[in-house]
C-alpha cells in the first residue's frame, strides 16, 4: 500500500503541470487502476495504467469537447449570415 501512495504521490508531482483535464483523467484512473491492481496484487502497474487509460480518455474527451464547440459556432455564425 505503501507503494502505491508513492506512485500517486509521483503522478500528481509530474500530472500537475500538464494540465487540469489530464492531470485529472489521470489521477482518477490511477486511483481505480491501483485498487484493480490491488486485487490482482500488482498495484503499481495497474495504477499505471489507470493513469495512461485516464490520460487517454481525458484527452478524447477534451478534443471532442473542443470539436462539438467549433460546430456550434459555425452553425451560430451560418445563422446570422443572412440577415444584413
Amino acid at each position: 500500500m505503501r507503494n502505491v501512495a508513492r506512485f500517486l504521490l509521483a503522478t500528481c508531482l509530474i500530472a500537475s503541470p500538464i494540465g487540469a483535464a489530464h492531470a485529472a483523467g489521470c489521477l482518477k484512473g490511477a486511483v481505480v487502476g491501483g485498487v484493480a491492481g490491488h486485487f490482482a496484487h500488482h498495484p503499481v502497474v495497474g495504477a499505471a495504467v489507470g493513469c495512461a487509460i485516464g490520460h487517454h480518455r481525458a484527452a478524447v474527451r477534451q478534443r471532442e469537447q473542443r470539436q462539438q464547440d467549433r460546430d456550434n459556432r459555425s452553425q451560430t455564425n451560418r445563422g446570422s449570415e443572412g440577415w444584413h
